[in-house]
């Protein structure tokens, strides 16, 4: 799996141009299931998710996590993340899962975060969807779990 992972102070997501999502003070997570992903990748991700000590405490330094400051999430399934961009000018989605499975442990991803206790919204899988927030920092990480 791979997550891109920013901070924000506001977000939101708009679904086929009709029904928009949104979030405050927290994270928008653009999640990208590969073929070869698993629950353990999930486990992972959550967990490392939750952990991260990215929100500044009182003397304004990263030293708090999303719990620490009741921080929203706002989660898009993303695919493209998925491509491999090495060849060409076209990307290969080869690595990505199949729709079926993208959705089943997309929705497992989102489900972990629901049972920690989290305000969650989301996008919805394999929908055109138009995000927009406001960076806070600007803050964004990477984590892929293929590296671990």
């Amino acid at each position: 799996m791979t997550a891109v992972i920013q901070r924000v102070i506001n977000a939101n997501v708009k679904i086929n141009n009709s029904e928009e999502r949104s979030i405050s003070n927290g994270l928008v997570i653009l999640l990208g299931v590969h073929k070869d992903d698993t629950e353990k990748n999930i486990s992972y991700l959550v967990d490392k998710i939750i952990g991260l000590r990215i929100f500044n405490d009182e003397n304004e330094k990263m030293n708090c996590s999303l719990l620490d400051v009741n921080g929203s999430v706002l989660i898009i399934s993303q695919f493209t993340l998925c491509g491999d961009l090495r060849r060409g000018r076209r990307p290969s989605f080869i690595n990505a899962a199949d729709p079926k499975k993208g959705m089943a442990l997309y929705n497992d991803f989102v489900q972990m975060f629901k049972r920690k206790g989290l305000n969650v919204k989301t996008g919805e899988f394999g929908a055109h969807m138009n995000v927009n927030l406001i960076n806070n920092g600007p803050v964004t990480f990477v984590i892929d779990t293929n590296d671990i």
